[in-house]
């Protein structure tokens, strides 16, 4: 008698199998390098700009925005370079979304100067008239909580020391609220004047904002 007369058997010998070439040819090339690309001009978020991200993710920025340009000819014409592999190393969760109730942003970074950001995020149909996307000027209002930042990129492997992380906070105030800042008029008018001297979570959605795709910009200019 062979195995096709045991029903009991062909069928745990199947699962077997399958259970198997699942493993093969979907967990272990998960942990293959060749399948997890890094490039040297991606760089790991900085505390501030991971902050910034999980601003985005709380307030469902991702419902509305894509973050990845398919290789298809309009896409690249309206919103730049196609998205690479490498460029998402450090995203966990990854942002790539399915919806576009408003444009893809994976492109983003460097397009507008931070003022664009303040402008925008205070009342988007200051920019757009037909937009239907909420108005975030409050988050203007809200001082950025920066007591776990070195937690969050420990956890996220980017390997910052606390020194580095504590530097880059330190950097990042300086930049926004310095006399020379170039945004700084933006930024007064929708900072209230109690926190114009501190960070706060809008100042940290605009580097967030400014960081998307600014790294495989400079890969692709150095071509």
């Amino acid at each position: 008698m062979g195995i096709n007369s045991k029903p009991v058997v062909f069928a745990i010998l199947s699962a077997v199998v399958i259970l198997i070439g699942t493993v093969v040819t979907v967990f272990v090339p998960l942990f293959m390098p060749s399948t997890q690309p890094v490039s040297s001009y991606v760089k790991p978020y900085t505390a501030i700009e991971l902050e910034g991200r999980d601003i985005y993710i709380r307030e469902g920025c991702n419902n509305c925005h894509t973050q990845t340009v398919r290789p298809l000819r309009t896409e690249v014409l309206r919103y730049g370079e196609y998205s690479k592999a490498e460029e998402f190393a450090y995203d966990r969760p990854f942002l790539w979304g399915s919806r576009r109730t408003g444009p893809d942003l994976n492109r983003l970074g460097g397009k507008y100067p931070d003022s664009w950001h303040y402008k925008h995020m205070q009342s988007p149909q200051s920019m757009f008239e037909l937009s239907n996307m909420p108005a975030y000027g409050w988050l203007a209002s809200n001082r950025l909580d920066t007591s776990n930042s070195f937690r969050k990129t420990s956890i996220q492997g980017f390997g910052y020391s606390a020194e580095q992380v504590k530097q880059q906070i330190a950097d990042y105030a300086g930049k926004v609220t310095s006399a020379g800042y170039d945004s700084k008029t933006t930024r007064d008018l929708v900072t209230p004047a109690s926190l114009r001297g501190e960070l706060t979570e809008m100042d940290a959605i605009v580097a967030y904002m400014q960081k998307l795709g600014r790294d495989v910009k400079s890969m692709e200019a150095k071509r």
